[in-house]
């Protein structure tokens, strides 16, 4: 007998991820992110602040940080957002953003130039390792994931992220939660 292998699904608003030299650029010198709620992933929360976002084109009002603060600056945004703002952000894996284009942030104690880092953030699972090793999956391996949502739909090149400090999740953004019709805690499958 063989047992599918079903993933929950979160989908991920635009957000960013900030550094401590540019929290305290938008916040004031020393400014520490105040939790709101919990991620999926064991760590990681969304920030009670936000801060606006400006693009050539355009811009968004609120746009949630995520904590705690990283080594570098990174905003993640759909398709649909990269439009709005004028921005041609590449698919790329979280953290990879050497070659990405920057935008301007605007918080309550001042802006910040960023010159990279933005994304539109490759689909991907979090595989805690013993999720990984149970279904025979690698780090970095590509999947094939079936949404069965009101539109259901098979989404090609899913990258697995392997690491004891995962919690399993799968991670698309509004534009491809929007195209299946499915929500955060809806299940996905693996099928290749």
């Amino acid at each position: 007998m063989t047992t599918t292998k079903q993933v929950p699904v979160g989908i991920s608003a635009r957000h960013l991820h900030l550094s401590q030299a540019h929290i305290d650029q938008l916040f004031g010198q020393g400014y520490q992110l105040t939790p709101m709620k919990d991620l999926s992933q064991p760590g990681q929360y969304a920030a009670q602040e936000t801060v606006a976002v400006v693009g050539p084109k355009g811009s968004f009002d609120k746009v949630r940080i995520l904590g705690p603060a990283r080594k570098e600056s990174q905003l993640e945004i759909a398709m649909t957002d990269t439009m709005k703002v004028g921005v041609q952000a590449p698919v790329r894996e979280s953290g990879k953003i050497e070659g990405t284009p920057g935008i301007k942030l605007v918080g309550p104690a001042g802006e910040v130039e960023m010159d990279k880092g933005v994304i539109v953030a490759a689909r991907h699972i979090h595989f805690h390792t013993s999720d990984a090793e149970k279904w025979g999956i690698k780090d970095q391996q590509i999947l094939k994931v079936r949404l069965n949502g009101l539109r259901p739909l098979v989404f090609e090149d899913v990258i697995a992220r392997v690491s004891d400090q995962f919690a399993l999740d799968m991670h698309i953004d509004t534009d491809e939660g929007n195209a299946a019709g499915v929500r955060t805690g809806d299940m996905a499958e693996i099928i290749g």
